[in-house]
């Protein structure tokens, strides 16, 4: 009888690697993976109510509250410039990425995904500041501050005339220059929201 020496090692490794993961995981799952983490603190019911939003792209879940571009060049200079510049096209070294610019850059070979160019609703970007922003301090901002940023920057990207106030009924209103840029999920068996 003869023996292929390769595919008996190499088998031999596979039952090695299946055998290591097993042991692993078993060792993991054993030592509590998935917390507790004994670090950090719980989330009061303040903590979760600054960031607890879900504004979908018809406006549904927008809080109440409004506020204009020139309100939102103050929070913008008080809360976001350091990150995200003087001329918000972002600071390297930052983090902090470019909010206006980039239209028609998303199919090039060198995209510029900004609030402009690539977000294809409006209350999202509100959704987005209200949970992730400023980065040291996120959820810090009142409703009135995230509407004003929004409308701040919606308005230097010029995707709205500088005078309109940004509310809950205005904001799902707004055309994004890039909202025919996605392409559907078709998925029936998935819903995103009711």
């Amino acid at each position: 009888m003869c023996i292929n020496t390769k595919k008996l090692s190499l088998r031999l490794r596979q039952t090695f690697l299946v055998s290591f993961v097993a042991l692993i995981s078993g060792s993991v799952f054993a030592a509590g993976y998935g917390g507790p983490y004994n670090f950090g603190s719980e989330a009061s019911a303040e903590d979760i109510a600054a960031i607890d939003i879900d504004a979908m792209p018809d406006g549904r879940g927008l809080p109440a509250g409004s506020g204009n571009h020139e309100q939102g060049k103050a929070v913008y200079e008080s809360s976001c410039i350091a990150c995200h510049g003087a001329d918000l096209q972002g600071v390297k070294g930052t983090g902090g990425a470019a909010l206006i610019g980039g239209r028609d850059t998303i199919a090039s070979g060198s995209p510029k995904k900004t609030v402009e160019s690539y977000w294809p609703y409006a209350s999202t970007v509100f959704d987005y500041v209200k949970r992730a922003m400023p980065f040291n301090a996120p959820g810090s901002l009142s409703d009135d501050e995230v509407y004003s940023v929004v409308a701040y920057i919606l308005g230097e990207g010029g995707v709205i005339d500088k005078s309109m106030m940004v509310d809950a009924s205005s904001l799902p209103a707004i055309e994004m220059p890039n909202k025919d840029g996605f392409i559907s999920d078709p998925r029936p068996d998935i819903f995103n929201f009711d």
